[in-house]
């Protein structure tokens, strides 16, 4: 029994083609890529080597790509405190992967060596870290309100994580657990994203209020997708290994609903609560696929789709609020089988 989706998955990448259409967020793009290698870059050709291998590598720019719709708002061109803001959240991501594979022991990250695995597990913390100065000295230069949100987000981020570890190997891990985790781990600085990009965009009150509940629903499903994807992708797909939250014991919401499943639940529970091997991962992966699970998942996170797309429907214009709505709405396409919505 296969584990992996015998559909097309050029499905595990977000696509964002509707905002980087919109007028001036691709050049934009462009001008944070440079901006982003300068604020990762020291005097020490080593540390450089470590800090921009990750951006070397590639990457969807999520983020930035939020800032910065949000920012330009069809209006007009990417100011430099609109790339800065851009770099300041990207930063804070690549951090929270660095010190990620830390924890997760990860070998491989956007189909590369990880840093742990390349120079070790310390370089890796201290470049993390100095990664998040870098992004703390930008949030600085930008004023004391997005200084204090960011680090607000950290907080959240940090928060986040320590609820997911302290809940590994758990088998009654609930599904408010699950959820207040990747609020604070992951939705928080989508959430982040759109709100500095906003700031920076001088938008009025409601428009930022809106942007950042939009970036709130918006991460809670992208995360939702990249557990359900760790289920039913490929290595070759995630660019890293499938299944590394089920052997890390980290059981995420497809893994809760097929804990829950008459036919499944039980045969699942006797694998689960100790760390997997590949055979025992494999095995795990393929009772979830197997089970309703994915499809239930995909139904649940249909809810904060419309969350998002309910706090898009305040965004102005409305072709940057159509661009937002269309992002988000075919995030779960693909994932459940009998589903075109």
């Amino acid at each position: 029994m296969s584990c992996e989706r015998s559909l097309d998955l050029s499905f595990t990448l977000v696509d964002t083609t509707p905002l980087l259409s919109l007028p001036f967020v691709e050049d934009g793009l462009g001008r944070l890529e440079t901006e982003l290698v300068g604020a990762a870059v020291s005097d020490d050709p080593f540390l450089d080597q470590v800090t921009t291998h990750l951006i070397s590598a590639g990457g969807k720019r999520l983020r930035p790509v939020l800032a910065l719709a949000a920012a330009t708002g069809v209006r007009r061109p990417a100011s430099a405190d609109d790339i800065l803001g851009g770099v300041a959240v990207e930063l804070v991501h690549l951090a929270s992967l660095y010190h990620d594979d830390v924890m997760d022991e990860a070998a491989v990250r956007r189909n590369v060596d990880s840093v742990n695995a390349r120079w070790g597990n310390l370089v890796a913390i201290v470049a993390g870290d100095f990664l998040l100065a870098r992004s703390a000295e930008i949030a600085a230069s930008l004023g004391a309100e997005i200084a204090g949100l960011l680090a607000n987000t950290l907080g959240r981020l940090c928060q986040g994580q320590v609820t997911e570890v302290r809940g590994a190997y758990s088998l009654d891990r609930t599904e408010d657990n699950y959820f207040r985790t990747i609020e604070g781990k992951t939705a928080a600085l989508m959430s982040t994203s759109c709100r500095i990009g906003a700031l920076t965009g001088g938008l009025d009150p409601a428009q930022v209020d809106a942007l950042t509940a939009f970036g709130r629903g918006f991460g809670v499903v992208f995360q939702l997708r990249d557990d359900i994807l760790d289920v039913v992708a490929s290595d070759a797909d995630l660019g890293k290994p499938a299944g590394q939250d089920l052997a890390e014991g980290i059981y995420t919401l497809p893994v809760l609903l097929a804990l829950r499943d008459p036919d499944a639940g039980d045969e699942l529970r006797d694998l689960l609560g100790q760390r997997l091997d590949q055979p025992e991962r494999d095995k795990a992966r393929a009772i979830v696929t197997a089970s309703g699970a994915i499809e239930a998942a995909v139904t649940a996170g249909h809810d904060y789709v419309r969350q998002a797309t309910r706090a898009a429907a305040a965004i102005e214009p409305p072709q940057l609020r159509d661009a937002f709505d269309a992002v988000v709405s075919s995030m779960l396409d693909g994932l459940a089988p009998g589903r075109d919505d």
